[in-house]
């Protein structure tokens, strides 16, 4: 599991490789990704955007931006956790995710909470020692 604390806004991150939905002779690799956001804080904070960062095992930069997680914009109160589980496609047998989700406080002040760096990695990718 992958974790990080941002202004009190706590996310965690599990990553599954989907064997069943890849096809690693077609180039095709499916990874699904379940996140716990926990508001650790004491006000309530409403999520209202994402920014991810996909790269492949190749270097090839990928980023996504869009309103809330899958199509919500969860309000969060103090302590109160809200978790989503959504995937990623990936053309390279592993990669690595990160991000950030853009929050609203109670007050009208957005800020930026990272999503921690994950690796999506599957039983097909080759590694080599020097």
């Amino acid at each position: 599991m992958y974790s990080k604390t941002t202004h009190d806004i706590l996310v965690n991150v599990e990553v599954i490789y989907l064997e069943e939905q890849s096809q690693p002779s077609q180039h095709h690799y499916m990874w699904a990704y379940r996140v716990r956001i926990e508001n650790m804080g004491k006000e309530s904070v409403r999520l209202i955007g994402r920014h991810w960062k996909i790269t492949d095992a190749l270097g090839r930069l990928h980023e996504f931006y869009g309103e809330g997680v899958i199509g919500q914009t969860p309000t969060l109160a103090p302590h109160e956790p809200f978790e989503y589980t959504s995937g990623t496609p990936l053309s390279t047998p592993s990669g690595i995710m990160a991000g950030n989700y853009t929050m609203l406080a109670e007050n009208g002040k957005e800020f930026s909470v990272e999503i921690p760096a994950f690796s999506l990695d599957s039983p097909h990718q080759i590694t080599s020692l020097h």
